[in-house]
């Protein structure tokens, strides 16, 4: 792998829709979701060590309310690379702020990759031929290089990227300029976007340059970029809370798409596990002892391997219990669970399960 590549892992966000077994002091990113030892976090980390580079140019934004966690998840990782959010203000100002010290260590032409802590990639050959040809793009082009995920299905629960001219090929892949994005469509539009196959899903994955994007936040993003320039860090709590697709890709028109084949999935709440584990000798997935008569499509997870869970005449429901909480939803309204915690939040008796 070029190690000119700096690879960032975005580990902020909350994975509130993996609820009760993600919680504040156990986001998302620090479990295993896979069946194996690692977690989502450290998984991400192995991914991005073996494209050739080391812990020196690996780097990790997060919140401070986890920064311990994650310290004692990837205890390799060097101090100076953890940059500590002092309150969360979404993807465009993690972005800023990194770009700017990267820039500031290693210069404006070192090239970065935003990566979040929870995907799931199955074929890593794959995927580090991907990157090698994102560097190249970025590296060649004033570029921002997203990588577009070749849909398998009509999903309304993903952006989606329309690629429009082809401006070349890097490392045997075709790269194309972007003609839009658009966030999550209905099913009618989502079926149109596949029967073109001009569509990519917006995996949230971007390569560039610090310069580059640097500038293009100039242009569309100042209210983040100066603020950050002027007063460092410490303006972090008053900068505007925006993506970096609202704030930038949506915007500049040095978005370009390497649409990407290497099985992905970004885990947004527990009907990933099915997607990952499903198999057609099984009625269910079970990450739990399950005892069950006429019990299908179902998803069971229990923590504590000495809990029992008994259904009885269930199907396509998650079961999921941990600690002091189980949650039993039916799989198509897993989303709502977001809302569940806003009424939990709300009611002192139940703080303790956040």
């Amino acid at each position: 792998m070029n190690t000119l590549l700096f690879p960032v892992i975005l580990a902020g966000g909350k994975g509130e829709r993996f609820w009760p077994l993600s919680r504040k002091d156990r986001p998302k990113q620090f479990l295993s979701l896979d069946g194996s030892s690692r977690s989502l976090l450290q998984a991400t980390a192995d991914r991005l060590l073996a494209l050739g580079g080391s812990w020196d140019s690996l780097w990790v934004i997060t919140s401070s309310q986890i920064a311990e966690g994650i310290r004692q998840q990837l205890p390799n990782l060097p101090v100076e690379n953890l940059l500590i959010e002092s309150e969360g203000r979404d993807t465009a100002a993690a972005v800023a702020w990194t770009s700017l010290e990267i820039k500031q260590r290693y210069g404006e032409d070192a090239v970065i990759g935003f990566f979040p802590a929870d995907h799931w990639i199955a074929d890593q050959e794959a995927f580090a031929h991907t990157l090698n040809a994102a560097t190249q793009l970025a590296t060649s082009t004033a570029a921002i290089v997203t990588l577009g995920i070749k849909p398998t299905f009509p999903s309304t629960g993903y952006g989606y990227i329309e690629q429009g001219e082809k401006i070349g090929s890097f490392n045997e892949l075709p790269a194309y300029h972007v003609n839009r994005f658009t966030e999550k469509p209905d099913r009618e539009t989502a079926e149109t976007f596949l029967s073109t196959g001009r569509f990519s899903w917006n995996s949230g994955m971007f390569v560039f340059r610090a310069g580059v994007v640097l500038k293009e936040l100039h242009t569309h993003a100042p209210e983040i970029i100066e603020p950050l320039e002027q007063h460092g860090p410490d303006i972090y709590p008053q900068l505007p809370k925006k993506s970096i697709d609202y704030a930038l890709m949506e915007k500049t028109t040095l978005a370009y798409v390497l649409p990407v084949d290497f099985g992905w999935d970004d885990l947004g709440d527990w009907n990933a596990i099915e997607r990952l584990l499903k198999t057609e000798e099984t009625p269910n997935v079970e990450l739990a002892t399950h005892v069950g008569i006429d019990t299908q499509g179902a998803i069971i997870y229990a923590s504590n391997p000495e809990d029992v869970v008994v259904t009885i005449g269930l199907e396509d429901v998650v079961i999921v219990r941990d600690r002091n909480v189980t949650l039993v939803v039916k799989k198509e309204r897993t989303q709502e669970i977001k809302q569940i915690l806003k009424i939990i939040q709300s009611d002192s008796r139940f703080t303790d399960l956040l």
